[in-house]
This record gives structure tokens, C-alpha cells and sequence, in this order.
């Protein structure tokens, strides 16, 4: 640029810091193509403005792969003048899925794990949901249209089971689910720092990370304007 323009490659970095330019970063991105985006958008974004009386807003989904990597060495950690460190390089110790269920009104966390994400394992993690929930509330959950939410058994299950309500995020819009933002805590403070020796050690200092967090509840808050999102997407 510096050569093209005919001028020093200081003025260039100048002139690109002074308008906020940076050329060497990029940004992935990818837009749904749901026939139905709008109403399934408005659908969940209704519920987080706007949300039920007697009943519970519930987003959910599963984080699967959650690895129990151990480290060869053990690493530095924070301190005046240096950063913490871990190696590079590490043992494979197998992985866990974890299920999860934010409340949103409250922030508190339901959670299950397990070896597998199949509907079975669904299945099961949607029973302490039932159990935990006071009688009397209506059950609204948030999901994507992974198929094991949709399975045939699962249908049958809810069908026996009709305080629950089910509100599919449009496809290629894990954004609007709210419970990512507690897996992208989890991921950060717990699964990129940690090293455990086995799956069941990993499993431990997860749950023992939800408990902790549930005695005082981080709560999500959606805040956005629905009508600036859609204007940016179109």
C-alpha cells in the first residue's frame, strides 16, 4: 500500500490507526436461510422481552466433545511480570457431553453429563428438568434443531408431558440461544485452562464449577433490539 500510494509505510499504519482500519484482521460469518427466520426470531426474542407469567424460560442445548486433556507439564501460573502458561501438547483422556439448561429469569444452571448426545441421553436430562420445575409453571424451552431434540420418542414423551413448550432457534442461530453464552464461560474459564488426568476429573471440576456459580447466579439479559438485528442481517 505504502509503495502503491507512493508515501512511507509509518504514514500508512498512521492513517490506517486514525480511521480504524486493520487489514490484518477478518471476520467469519454465516446468515441463516430458514424460510421461517423472522417468526422463529421474533418467537424467541419475545420471550426474553417479554417473558411468561407462572412459568420458566429455559435455554438449552448440549456441549459435546468437552475433552479431559491433560497437559505433559505443569504450567506457570499468573504473576507480576508474566503471563500463565500451559504447554502446547497434551494426553487424550477421552470426552464428555455436557448437557445444559440456563434459566433465564434467574440464571441458575440445570446440568447433566454423559458418555453420548443421543435422544436417549435427552431423554434423560429432560426428566430433572420436570422434577426440578415447581408444579403449576409452564416449561418454555430454547433449542436448535439438532434432530435428537426432535426425535420421535422425544415427541412421544412430550406429548405425555404438555406443560412443556418447545421454540427451535432458526438454523445457523446458536446466537439466539442464550445458553451459549454460559458454554463460552465454561469453555474459557474451565476447559482451556484446566489439565485433567481423566474424564472423570474433568466431569468433577465442571459440576464443581456449576455449583459454585449457582450459589450466586450470573443472569444473561438479551438486550438487543430485535428491529436493529434484522436491519443489519438484511
Amino acid at each position: 500500500m505504502a509503495r502503491h500510494a507512493g508515501v512511507s509505510k509509518s504514514r500508512v499504519q498512521q492513517i490506517w490507526s486514525q480511521n480504524d482500519i486493520k487489514p490484518h484482521q477478518t471476520r467469519t460469518f454465516k446468515l441463516s436461510r430458514d424460510p421461517e427466520f423472522e417468526p422463529k426470531f421474533w418467537d424467541i426474542v419475545g420471550l426474553y422481552l417479554s417473558p411468561p407469567q407462572k412459568a420458566v424460560v429455559l435455554c438449552c442445548n448440549e456441549k459435546s466433545q468437552c475433552q479431559a486433556l491433560e497437559r505433559t507439564q505443569p504450567g506457570l501460573p499468573l504473576g507480576q511480570g508474566h503471563l500463565c502458561t500451559h504447554t502446547h501438547d497434551y494426553y487424550r483422556h477421552g470426552t464428555l457431553a455436557f448437557f445444559a439448561a440456563l434459566n433465564y429469569l434467574d440464571g441458575k444452571v440445570i446440568a447433566q453429563s454423559a458418555s453420548r448426545h443421543r435422544h436417549q441421553e435427552w431423554l434423560r436430562f429432560l426428566k430433572p428438568i420436570e422434577a426440578e420445575v415447581p408444579h403449576g409453571q409452564q416449561i418454555h424451552l430454547i433449542l436448535d434443531n439438532y434432530a435428537t431434540h426432535k426425535h420421535p420418542k422425544v415427541r412421544a414423551w412430550l406429548k405425555k408431558h404438555p406443560r412443556f413448550h418447545l421454540h427451535f432457534t432458526p438454523t445457523s442461530s446458536s446466537w439466539l440461544n442464550l445458553v451459549e453464552r454460559f458454554f463460552r464461560d465454561l469453555s474459557q474459564e474451565v476447559l482451556v485452562t484446566g489439565s485433567f488426568s481423566s474424564v472423570r476429573q474433568l466431569e468433577e471440576t465442571m459440576f464443581g464449577y456449576l455449583n459454585e456459580r449457582n450459589l450466586c447466579p450470573t443472569r444473561y439479559v438479551w438486550r438487543a433490539e430485535g428491529t436493529q438485528i434484522l436491519e443489519k442481517i438484511n
